[in-house]
């Protein structure tokens, strides 16, 4: 089984991708820019930016009835690795002890401009 999943409280995708796809036991979820659906405005300044991400990934979860503590692993992209050290701080928030795995990497440009996209996978 595979179906798409939406979030109206996540922004909607800008290309030909899914938010998220449920599997019978994941859910990847698509990089999620730092864009509040609501007003379709970009949080400004990295911590910003990671929390805007991060709650938009939060909130696809919820969609399943999942939470955070579901997510196995994580890709965090950043415009400028002079930014892990905030990034990082913000991300700590969202995850309890047991961490997921992460990859985190440098990229010359993002959508829109912005400083931080994640991407995720979680398990049922």
């Amino acid at each position: 089984m595979k179906k798409a999943v939406e979030s109206l409280k996540a922004p909607k995708a800008i290309g030909p991708f899914s938010q998220a796809i449920e599997t019978d036991s994941l859910i990847f979820i698509s990089g999620q820019l730092p864009i509040n659906a609501e007003t379709n405005e970009m949080a400004v300044g990295i911590k910003a930016q990671t929390r805007q991400s991060l709650e938009n990934i939060k909130a696809i979860l919820k969609e399943c009835s999942l939470d955070m503590n579901s997510v196995v692993k994580t890709t965090v992209f950043l415009k400028d690795m002079k930014d892990f050290a905030d990034m990082n701080e913000v991300y700590a928030e969202f995850f309890s002890d047991l961490h997921p795995a992460r990859m985190c990497c440098q990229v010359v440009a993002l959508p829109k401009d912005a400083l931080i996209e994640i991407e995720a996978i979680a398990t049922k």
